[in-house]
């Protein structure tokens, strides 16, 4: 129990670390890919279990679009809107990086920011 504890703070402190690095990210999450919430570094006016369960629903459909044209197993999904964008990358078997960032944003950087975050977070929640 006190190793999972560990291991949630760990992933916050990772979710916490992306926004330093790149301040165009406004909110992050480690979401099983059923929608329960592992961690959170989410912007105020973001309710986590909602933000989970869309992006659950998002991956599993993306997913199923992947299946149906046989391009192999998903590694990410991009949602762009006028105001920005969510990026969805696989975090191990079991869960998700969901990122929510500015329109403004380099998404090249994010797409290499949040490709190395979700090994970090599935190596964490492994341990």
């Amino acid at each position: 129990m006190q190793s999972e504890a560990r291991n949630v703070k760990q992933l916050r402190s990772l979710l916490r670390s992306l926004s330093v690095v790149n301040p165009d990210i406004e909110s992050c999450a480690v979401i099983s890919t059923d929608g329960l919430i592992i961690a959170t570094a989410l912007d105020k006016e973001v309710d986590p279990h909602r933000f989970g369960a869309m992006c659950a629903s998002l991956l599993a459909l993306a997913e199923r679009a992947e299946q149906e044209v046989n391009r192999g197993r998903l590694r990410q999904a991009l949602v762009e809107g006028a105001d920005g964008c969510v990026l969805l990358v696989q975090a191990g078997g079991k869960a998700v990086l969901a990122t929510s960032a500015k329109a403004s944003i380099n998404l090249g950087r994010v797409f290499l920011d949040a490709r190395r975050a979700p090994a970090k977070a599935a190596e964490l929640m492994a341990a």
